[in-house]
């Protein structure tokens, strides 16, 4: 079992975080720049850390060198995904 998981990153904000949802879509903020896949990273470890999963389990599937990214987590259902993102 895996989910697909919208994102839209903002590299070099003031702090690490998830802003909440837009339009199905995930808003996420990171300090990392978007020089050699520094802002990827940072945003697998935030929605890796924010979902409580390794992140090994979280894969950049579209969007390697765009501010809109989709993930791949695996071992999570889409409520899941939903429940744990809307509690944080």
């Amino acid at each position: 079992m895996a989910t697909r998981l919208k994102v839209r990153v903002t590299p070099r904000a003031s702090k690490n975080e998830i802003v909440g949802w837009r339009d199905g879509v995930l808003i996420v903020r990171t300090t990392a720049p978007p020089i050699e896949g520094a802002a990827n990273k940072a945003c697998i470890e935030l929605v890796a850390k924010t979902l409580g999963v390794k992140r090994s389990q979280v894969s950049l599937v579209h969007g390697d060198k765009s501010r809109d990214k989709t993930f791949e987590i695996a071992d999570l259902s889409d409520d899941d995904l939903k429940r744990i993102v809307e509690i944080r």
